[in-house]
């Protein structure tokens, strides 16, 4: 007698084994048997004939460390067959943290991670200080997909060095042993990794890069040999000159976490996206961490699955924003903004004003970049194409329409009653070079990630890219060649999951954890973003949701149904290796 038995699916297993039509059998929340035909009966059965039957797919990039601890459903990103999620990158975090400095924590992580602070401070339950005292405190709270962490390194440096930690000081030789002491305690108690930031681009809401962008050497492998001496785990990291203001910077961190690696025998993960001022740059990255699998390092760029960029629209940032007659129907409710915005004499004006004065808030300046790179800014559709050609970028209609750039943007602004997103794809994009996402997936040490579900709230939505995995790369892919589907699968599953450790999931085999999805893939398609206030304090963000995921299971229960949650709230946090 099983728990649940789903029948006659096409079982791709994860392994990259080929796809075949089987029963898969759980009980007691792992999987007892897969097979043709099985005998038995089990509490339920699911009839998954035509379906796909895959495992659950394993997000190694989020940014929940604070929603963590008020949201148990941690939407978008479990809506979209994840069924395990690690937090903690991008060395931002709440742990350790001294008492009277978590508005502080919050700062940095509204500024580099685009999470409202005002959701954070009423929504978070603080509880710890130390990062074990966090990872207990996360053991008596429940989801619906189980969560793992890592120990942030900005949160280490400013509990260690405080103000001068925050400001990015050199740190002495005892500030990193006490560094390292946390570092090696937080990895005891089973944190899955340490992480950092060493890119410009993260900087507090005080304009200050997040503490650890400047560390020296000695500070890095310091951590790097903690995370060994704790027992093992991950290493990553966003790298100095990933967002292409220094060309040369990239090369010199493949080096320094090469070296660490092969010291310490973990692994590194670091975040890699092609740049349009550099559209080759990747290939230098992977081509140094292939070889370096040869001195017994272990270094994995992270991908992702699309173009990287940001969402533009009426309710997100878009180029008219600060034009004195949009400004004066801004604050009404879209369904009626977009009555005034189609009315002739408004969009005339709109289109003919100067900008005013802004605020100085980031989506403003998302907006004006927009506006300066229109050939770039393509209309996302519905369903979103993530890989668009030319014609559906704004200079292209604008050819077709025989209108301005600008005009044309109005028009697709106004599109779907006013809630149409375009895409402006910043990187991952060089029109002319569309292989470039596919041969970087394709590379032997490249893991799928860069979700950063939680996190930009108001400019992406990108915790669905284990749909678009799916979708996209094994189905409808028209601008090159498909990936197969065994592999896709086995890309954020199995391997996934096998960086961080997590041997007990990934697969569909006897004795693993039954985190399962059951996948219409025919169906499969990834709705328009849409932005809602649901946070706490009535914060807003990008919620994206999928058709097509029949059936999500984590631990043997099904915890969504077509895509609407059951209540059910089988997750709980991973601990790591030891």
């Amino acid at each position: 007698m099983y728990d649940l038995l789903i029948r006659n699916g096409t079982v791709v297993d994860g392994t990259g084994a080929d796809r075949r039509v089987a029963d898969v059998a759980i009980a007691d929340g792992r999987i007892v048997e897969v097979g043709p035909d099985l005998p038995g009966e089990a509490a339920e059965v699911i009839d998954a004939s035509g379906l796909l039957v895959t495992p659950g797919f394993v997000d190694v990039h989020t940014h929940y460390d604070g929603q963590v601890t008020w949201d148990q459903t941690l939407e978008p990103t479990s809506l979209h067959g994840v069924t395990t999620l690690v937090m903690g990158n991008c060395g931002v975090g709440f742990a350790p943290v001294r008492p009277g400095t978590e508005d502080w924590l919050i700062q940095l992580m509204e500024g580099v991670e685009d999470i409202p602070g005002a959701a954070l401070s009423e929504g978070i339950t603080w509880g710890w200080e130390t990062f074990p005292e966090y990872l207990d405190a996360l053991d008596d709270l429940e989801w619906s997909v189980d969560v793992g962490t890592q120990i942030p390194h900005g949160s280490v440096r400013a509990y260690v060095m405080g103000e001068r930690g925050a400001r990015n000081e050199d740190a002495s030789p005892e500030e990193i042993e006490a560094m390292a002491d946390i570092v090696r305690e937080a990895i005891e108690a089973g944190a899955l990794g340490v992480s950092t930031s060493r890119t410009i681009g993260h900087r507090a809401m005080d304009g200050e890069p997040v503490p650890g962008t400047f560390a020296a050497e000695d500070e890095l492998f310091a951590m790097g040999r903690a995370l060994r001496d704790g027992g093992g785990g991950v290493f990553e990291l966003a790298p100095a000159g990933a967002a292409g203001l220094d060309l040369v910077a990239p090369m010199k961190e493949v080096d320094w976490m090469r070296r660490l690696s092969a010291e310490t025998g973990q692994p590194v993960t670091f975040a890699m996206l092609q740049v349009p001022a550099a559209p080759d740059l990747w290939k230098e990255q992977m081509a140094v961490s292939l070889a370096a699998t040869e001195e017994g390092a272990q270094l994995h760029p992270q991908v992702a699955g699309r173009p990287f960029g940001v969402l533009i629209g009426f309710d997100t940032g878009h180029p008219f924003m600060l034009r004195p007659s949009y400004q004066a129907i801004a604050g009404l409710p879209i369904e009626e903004r977009i009555v005034e915005l189609r009315r002739p004499e408004v969009k005339a004006a709109i289109l003919t004003e100067e900008n005013g004065e802004g605020t100085g808030a980031l989506n403003e300046g998302i907006a004006m970049l927009a506006a300066g790179m229109l050939d770039s800014l393509y209309v996302l559709g519905d369903p979103p194409d993530y890989e668009p050609t030319p014609d559906r970028s704004v200079a292209g209609l604008a050819e077709a329409a025989g209108v301005s750039p600008e005009e044309a943007a109005y028009d697709a602004f106004c599109a779907e009653d006013g809630r149409a997103l375009l895409m402006l794809p910043l990187y991952n994009y060089v029109e002319g070079n569309h292989d470039a996402i596919r041969e970087q997936l394709t590379h032997p040490q490249a893991v799928v990630g860069l979700g950063d579900g939680g996190a930009h709230c108001g400019l992406i939505c990108d915790a669905s890219l284990p749909t678009t995995m799916i979708a996209h790369w094994t189905r409808d892919r028209t601008r090159g060649e498909q990936l197969p589907l065994e592999w896709v699968v086995r890309k954020q599953t199995k391997d996934t999951a096998a960086l961080f450790g997590m041997t007990d999931r990934g697969t569909l085999e006897p004795g693993q954890r039954a985190d399962i999805n059951v996948i219409d893939h025919d169906r499969l398609n990834l709705r328009t973003p849409e932005l809602v206030h649901d946070l706490p304090a009535g914060g807003r963000r990008l919620i994206q949701a999928a058709d097509g995921y029949v059936v999500t299971i984590v631990n043997g229960e099904v915890t969504r149904r077509d895509g609407v949650d059951t209540g059910a709230r089988p997750g709980r946090l991973v601990r790591g290796r030891r």
